[in-house]
């Protein structure tokens, strides 16, 4: 868990293709205004990054990694 998912909430298109392949669930599009990332939750495994069609996800070094 050295790295976290980061969505710019402000390019977010609300797809939720990035939800669809954590495999965590640590990602969620509530009401349909742009993707939220539960970063207790993210392993770092970039499906959501590469799964998304914005290309809005940048993978963040934890700090305490």
């Amino acid at each position: 868990m050295k790295r976290y998912a980061m969505v710019d909430t402000s390019l977010c298109v609300s797809c939720g293709a990035c939800a669809k392949v954590c495999p965590r669930g640590a990602i969620s599009v509530p009401d349909g205004i742009y993707a939220r990332v539960d970063k207790e939750k993210c392993i770092g495994c970039s499906l959501c990054a590469k799964a998304c069609p914005a290309s809005v996800i940048t993978m963040m070094e934890r700090e305490n990694a």
